[in-house]
């Protein structure tokens, strides 16, 4: 990579996080939609523009990011790069399609941070704007932009909710004490539990928690909407009811017991990020055992809050590149394989030494190649 390549990636991705930053505004009302974060960016290196996604059925990043721009730096917009979170829309829903916009406003380069994995969009909005001539470069920061908006991914991809499993356990690792109920969390960690729940859409307990503990699950020490409450009962299955959300658009569940609903979720792979609290300074003599955690986890962070460690598993081949780059090529895609294969290889053929140089190094980075 040259100096100049270096440059400009560094650039890059200082404006794809002011792009996130930026798409944290619309977080827990966009849904569920993405919240997505856009800036324009003049060739001085002045931003002229940004904006996130609004409420659900409004304007999205890039509209709001037009709008924003003052009228006297209009004239800018053609020598502009527009950085965006999220791949552009190319469909009609409740808006236009964003890519259409961006090519009447005449931008020069678009910086996608990952490619949007909605049935409707898939990389289309991408060749959209580059059969207009528009320079798109995809996958700057592609791992934090998936991370921003990884209900949404999920729910796209999998076709079922993102699913957070918590349970709080004490330091040798029981959920209750001698078998009765017990709070083991402290009412900073209570807020934080009630933070997390204002930023999902849906909440299970198992009938026995229901009748033995008769919880809440509301957000009352925490700003936002309550999630919808769901009780497993033997009237019902896991599969009920999370094709009963993903019917319902509903992005995201937090299950929070017993031990029995939280391990049946875990025997059968169905989790995303596990979250668990410990009370280090508590030790039972006898009670519920807190479940087992599956041997593909790792810990990706830890926070100690007083006496109480708070700390977050995921898999280990959680949102790999190679997994994603399969995804984009994939034959149920609109986008047919063989018809991709042969635009890269015709890209290949007209490239320079330097070009081939810098996409092999690009996808080595990502993982989609092992040697250069």
């Amino acid at each position: 990579m040259t100096e100049k390549e270096k440059c400009q990636k560094e650039t890059d991705e200082a404006y794809m996080r002011r792009c996130l930053q930026t798409a944290r505004g619309g977080l827990l009302r966009a849904r569920p939609n993405p919240s997505v974060g856009a800036v324009i960016v003049s060739a001085d290196g002045r931003i002229i523009g940004e904006g996130h996604t609004l409420p659900y059925g409004g304007p999205h990043a890039e509209v709001n990011a037009f709008a924003s721009v003052k009228a006297e730096d209009e004239k800018l917009l053609t020598d502009a790069t527009m950085y965006v979170s999220l791949e552009p829309c190319s469909h009609y829903g409740h808006t236009p399609p964003c890519c259409d916009l961006i090519i009447k406003k005449g931008i020069r380069r678009v910086v996608c941070g990952c490619i949007d994995p909605f049935a409707k969009v898939q990389g289309r909005g991408i060749e959209r704007m580059r059969e207009a001539g528009i320079d798109v470069t995809v996958g700057v920061l592609e791992d934090e932009c998936i991370e921003s908006n990884i209900r949404f991914m999920t729910f796209n991809k999998l076709k079922r909710p993102f699913i957070i499993l918590k349970w709080c356990q004490t330091a040798n690792g029981l959920i209750d004490d001698n078998f009765k109920p017990t709070r083991l969390s402290t009412p900073l960690t209570t807020m934080l539990s009630h933070k997390l729940r204002a930023e999902n859409e849906a909440i299970l307990v198992g009938h026995t928690t229901e009748v033995r503990d008769h919880p809440k699950l509301t957000t009352r020490e925490w700003y936002g909407p309550n999630p919808e409450r769901i009780v497993l009962t033997r009237e019902t299955t896991i599969d009920d009811i999370l094709k009963k959300l993903y019917d319902e658009k509903k992005q995201s569940l937090i299950v929070e017991g017993g031990r029995l609903t939280l391990q049946s979720f875990i025997d059968r792979d169905l989790w995303d990020v596990i979250r668990v609290e410990t009370a280090l300074d508590k030790t039972f003599t006898d009670g519920t055992r807190a479940p087992q955690l599956p041997e593909n986890t790792e810990a990706v962070k830890a926070d100690f809050y007083g006496r109480n460690l708070i700390q977050i598993f995921r898999k280990n081949n959680f949102i790999m590149s190679t997994d994603r780059f399969t995804s984009r090529l994939s034959q149920t895609d609109d986008y047919k394989r063989d018809m991709l294969i042969k635009k890269i290889e015709h890209a290949v053929e007209h490239m320079t030494l330097a070009e081939l140089e810098a996409v092999s190094y690009d996808m080595f980075t990502k993982g989609y190649i092992e040697d250069l």
